[in-house]
């Protein structure tokens, strides 16, 4: 059975288990770090450590950014909030997010006609905005931190 917990990063990971091998260490045991990797894949419900890696896969370092997390900000100058349903980390500290809102967002600025968006694609800095941008300047989507 797998646990609903958050998964840490590849990095957080592997520390944890050099530090599980210094402390069996310490007890007099000796695990190799393979060893120690397949004990934290089974603590996380998976069944060996290439799973348990396939699973927390190439995700952004940032929390929330996860699949599934909520996020808030502003897209073409609306506020939302949003349920992340994609993530992909590109080169060069980018991220490629598809967000779904909880209420659709009007994309339009005039009085007599409307335009709803429901979920959105963009590729956003590792500071949350896009570098593209509205005609006075505002990018086309701000996270909130």
């Amino acid at each position: 059975m797998r646990l609903s917990i958050p998964l840490p990063s590849l990095d957080a990971l592997k520390d944890q288990a050099k530090r599980l091998r210094v402390r069996f260490a310490a007890g007099g045991e000796t695990i190799t770090h393979g060893r120690a990797l397949e004990l934290f894949a089974a603590q996380y419900g998976y069944r060996d450590w290439n799973t348990l890696h396939a699973a927390v896969g190439n995700r952004p370092p940032f929390d929330p950014w996860r699949l599934g997390s909520r996020v808030r900000g502003h897209y073409l100058g609306q506020p939302f909030d949003a349920e992340v349903r994609g993530v992909q980390m590109l080169s060069g500290e980018r991220y490629r997010l598809t967000l779904h809102f909880d209420m659709p967002v009007d994309v339009v600025t005039f009085e007599s006609f409307s335009a709803f968006r429901r979920r959105v694609s963009c590729t956003v800095a590792s500071d949350g905005r896009t570098a593209e941008r509205t005609s006075d300047g505002r990018p086309h989507l701000e996270l909130e931190w």
